[in-house]
């Protein structure tokens, strides 16, 4: 597997994945019914952030992550991410290969810290991964996201020194 930086042209290959996890609105609090060019403003992120893809032996996109400073001014000290693998893909070690990528790009960038800022607590593939790269949970918000199938559930702040 590969992780590089994504280009305009990975994002025909990105949007039908993240358009799919979006939709069942298990795991991002992002709208539900988000439209294609506003998922790509969001997502496809412009420097200090930058946006990566995982590639598998062929050259498939697998998985993204879009990473960025958490906060402006006093807070650009700490960098943030998001991160979607192809539901296809789940389980083969892409999201912690990003994840270490992303560890890696916030070191060498200059920050002091990583935040996630909205873990939903019912993602606990994910909630596991994040501790196994050195991830705390600070504080759970109770009730802060409307699961489908749960209700409300918590969103964990995690975080990690670099």
């Amino acid at each position: 597997m590969l992780v590089r930086d994504a280009r305009a042209a990975d994002w025909d290959a990105i949007w039908p994945f993240l358009r799919r996890i979006v939709a069942a609105g298990e795991t991002y609090a992002y709208d539900r019914d988000m439209q294609e060019p506003e998922a790509r403003r969001l997502w496809m992120v412009s420097p200090p952030g930058r946006t990566t893809v995982a590639t598998d032996s062929d050259g498939s996109v697998v998985g993204t992550a879009s990473m960025y400073p958490n906060r402006g001014g006093p807070g650009s000290h700490v960098a943030s991410a998001s991160f979607m693998v192809d539901p296809e893909r789940a389980g083969r070690g892409v999201g912690r290969a990003l994840g270490e990528d992303m560890i890696e790009w916030a070191r060498a960038s200059g920050f002091r810290a990583i935040q996630f800022n909205a873990v939903v607590e019912t993602n606990q593939r994910a909630i596991a991964l994040w501790r196994s790269l050195g991830f705390e949970v600070l504080a759970t918000v109770p009730e802060a996201f409307d699961h489908p199938t749960e209700g409300y559930v918590g969103l964990l702040i995690m975080h990690r020194f670099l």
